[in-house]
């Protein structure tokens, strides 16, 4: 898919999920549904919290966050006039994504009521509030939503969005290094005349691909003067002939014969590395950032540096589908260190929102951020330290379209 039409399909895409049913949030408190006109925002007070009124009794709830971890804090009037924080009891309830319930009880300090609870991230639940002042209870409830929506099954499978569970994995730490291939040398061979003689004739060329035990060429021996023929020894490329038709043979090579079927892959190592690589690391391989890789091991590791002060590491390949040409250049990850870690999700899930790496987490028809601490990471995994719990299934594939719906259906960070 180019570029253009990447653009056009994520304009259309949320105009298509109106048209098939409101696959997006169909209920009042889910981030807003395309095609629904954005509801009013609530009236805030003069700390920049949500007022609750019921007649006089007016209370202002927001989340402080300036240089602390973000908390509850509640101011109260009634009649216009600050009510002491001491004369109000306020409990509050959050309720999040998949049921899961914190409670927060309030304490007096200074002008207003500070919650005893962290208000981690995300900052998305239904909030209940019950407050009691000179014998009169009062209860609010409303959503406060971010970074959520709600994606019908059917709309999720058409666009591919894929899933997984989040949950122990190992993570492989790898030293990324470059080099080439060579011929294997053990299979490199130098084919000259058995007795020396004139070369009659010439039946290869180089360049040539030629089997065990193909005529090279015939050559008449000097003392018997009976011709006889050269053959080839293993099956390769002729890499290189020196032999024409009425020459000497003169005691020199006539022919080169390197066997590709086995290369060596021979990969420069900087000293930055140099102390992490060892012989039998698994390593790697691939000719082009397309290609698929090939698994090999390091078989030695050159003791003398070369000009540059990287060490030459050796991989001897297999190669009998002639797939890596010698002088092809090659990018390796060689296998430093493995570590086992308790959570772990993969890369390919992640997005941004806002300052934080995310991935969407998925219970049920919903999808909502999970704002993640992350530690090591290899080509495919990386682990969490925190902001997700262990068994969460979450968005792998295609993650990138949750991401537009909640940025479309303007899900944003409200308190």
């Amino acid at each position: 898919m180019n570029r253009l039409h990447h653009l056009i399909w994520l304009t259309a895409w949320p105009a298509w999920l109106t048209g098939c049913g409101g696959a997006i949030s169909d209920h009042d408190h889910a981030s807003m549904s395309h095609g629904e006109v954005a509801e009013a925002e609530p009236p805030k007070g003069p700390n920049g919290g949500r007022l609750l009124a019921d007649g006089d009794f007016v209370l202002e709830l927001a989340i402080f966050e300036t240089g602390i971890p973000p908390e509850f804090r509640a101011w109260t009037t009634e009649a216009g006039v600050p009510v002491p924080p001491g004369d109000v009891d306020l409990d509050v309830t959050l309720v999040r994504l998949g049921s899961v319930r914190d409670e927060i009880r309030f304490a007096p300090q200074d002008n207003y009521l500070r919650g005893d609870t962290v208000i981690y991230e995300p900052h998305s639940f239904v909030v209940t509030v019950e407050a009691g002042y000179e014998g009169r209870a009062y209860r609010w409830e409303y959503d406060s939503f971010e970074g959520r929506t709600r994606i019908g099954r059917e709309i999720a499978d058409a666009f591919g969005l894929a899933t997984d569970i989040a949950g122990p994995a190992t993570i492989r730490e790898t030293v990324t290094v470059y080099g080439r291939v060579v011929p294997n040398e053990e299979r490199v061979r130098r084919v000259g005349a058995r007795f020396e003689g004139v070369i009659e004739s010439v039946a290869v060329s180089s360049g040539e691909t030629v089997g065990e035990g193909q005529k090279l060429a015939t050559v008449e021996s000097n003392e018997s003067l009976k011709s006889y023929t050269i053959i080839a020894p293993t099956g390769g490329i002729v890499t290189e002939r020196v032999a024409n038709p009425g020459e000497q043979t003169g005691g020199r090579t006539l022919f080169t014969i390197v066997d590709t079927a086995s290369v060596w892959a021979e990969l420069a190592v900087f000293p930055s590395d140099r102390a992490r690589v060892r012989v039998g690391a698994n390593v790697a391989l691939r000719a082009s950032s397309a290609a698929a890789a090939v698994e090999g091991v390091i078989a030695r590791i050159n003791p003398i540096a070369e000009s540059n002060q990287a060490v030459t590491a050796r991989v001897v390949l297999d190669n009998p589908d002639g797939r890596f040409v010698p002088g092809m250049y090659l990018t390796g990850d060689i296998l430093v260190a493995e570590h086992a870690v308790p959570l772990a999700v993969k890369r390919e899930g992640l997005q941004g929102f806002r300052d934080a790496t995310v991935v969407y987490a998925q219970i049920g028809d919903d999808y909502e951020v999970r704002m993640l601490e992350l530690g090591r990471r290899d080509g495919e995994r990386v682990e969490v330290l925190g902001g997700l719990e262990p068994g969460t299934r979450y968005v792998t594939t295609n993650s990138y379209l949750v991401k537009a719906d909640i940025e479309k259906s303007g899900a944003a960070h409200d308190h």
